[in-house]
């Protein structure tokens, strides 16, 4: 192809990822080293018959003249990446010096906003994506068997919770597991305890959050894996039925293999979709047992007495430093897959 037509071809979706990528993620990157204004206060005096007394106001004026003139708000450096609400490297090093025990030193960690934000995401990548991935084959694998006048039918039902919008779904399933929705009432009758709550306890939170994310992804993989499926070769399926493999011994060696490259493309889209997990946050309302990176973004934005947006920005380019650690490991693999195929 002629580097012209090459260029005319490519140029579009450059600029679009130009416009729509890299512009965002430097501007948010510049945005994360600035911090707001403080408001300028002045002393004023408020006089009655009696006395007068001294008293503290914002200047609205000089205040806004400040950000006007200053829009990205008061340099901040580096300092807002080690901050307690952050990396909290201070507070680390405080814990750490006075020579407590291990799981003390872990839990004083984990109560720390980022790490906590930290842990619950990783923990939710880590549980939902490899088995929304093995549920969505175990239903392609299900569907490809069943006769062809039921498969409309069957992967219509498939895709319900694809279809339903996250936040929806995630407040759908907050109201079933309440002490009067058709869950909760069923557990408590189920245990014969009135008091059996789910939402009140952080390790059952995360059970539940970890449920519904399997259950929204699992749709996407189901798609991926049934598509690759029909690529699947049938001589060499046929020649392993002569053989005399079984069902399974034909998915272990035949089918598996042949769909490794769609696995790696489907893991590649969840870790980063299920990294920025948001939704269940806050359609089960449960910020005080669990809570995400991305939730810690909506808090910055979404404060009850300002916004804090170079906090947000912090924590988002954390996000996306977090993200491309978690890709680095798949897309080597790819990149060795490729140079392998090419040798």
């Amino acid at each position: 192809m002629p580097h012209r037509t090459f260029l005319a071809f490519i140029l579009p979706s450059a600029l679009a990822m130009l416009v729509f990528i890299a512009f965002p993620i430097v501007s948010v990157a510049i945005q994360s080293l600035y911090v707001e204004h403080p408001k300028v206060l002045v002393k004023v005096q408020s006089c009655t018959p009696f006395a007068c007394t001294d008293d503290v106001q914002v200047d609205e004026a000089a205040t806004a003249d400040l950000k006007r003139k200053e829009p990205l708000g008061q340099f901040n450096g580096l300092s807002t990446y080690t901050d307690r609400a952050h990396l909290a490297f201070g507070e680390i090093g405080e814990i750490l010096h006075q020579n407590a025990g291990f799981s003390d030193v872990v839990s004083r960690i984990y109560n720390l906003p980022f790490y906590r934000a930290l842990v619950f995401t990783l923990a939710y990548t880590f549980v939902v994506t490899p088995l929304a991935m093995i549920l969505g084959f175990a239903i392609a694998l299900a569907i490809n068997g069943v006769p062809a006048f039921v498969k409309g039918p069957v992967i219509f039902f498939s895709l319900l919770p694809m279809i339903i919008t996250p936040l929806i779904g995630s407040l759908m399933v907050y109201w079933m597991i309440n002490a009067d929705g058709i869950i909760g009432a069923s557990l408590q009758s189920l245990f014969n305890d009135p008091n059996l709550y789910l939402k009140a306890s952080p390790t059952l939170t995360w059970i539940v959050i970890f449920i519904y994310g399997i259950w929204t992804n699992g749709p996407f993989s189901f798609v991926v894996f049934y598509a690759g499926l029909q690529m699947v070769p049938l001589d060499t399926l046929e020649s392993a039925m002569i053989d005399g493999a079984s069902r399974w011994e034909r998915v272990r060696f035949v089918v598996i293999p042949s769909l490794m490259p769609l696995a790696t493309f489907v893991a590649l889209v969840q870790l980063m979709d299920n990294f920025r997990v948001f939704e269940p946050i806050v359609g089960f309302n449960s910020q005080g047992n669990a809570t995400s990176l991305s939730y810690s973004i909506f808090s910055d934005l979404n404060g009850q007495f300002s916004q804090l947006f170079g906090s947000a920005a912090a924590t988002s380019v954390l996000t996306i430093v977090g993200v491309v650690v978690l890709l680095v490991p798949v897309l080597i693999r790819t990149w060795r897959d490729f140079n392998r195929k090419l040798a």
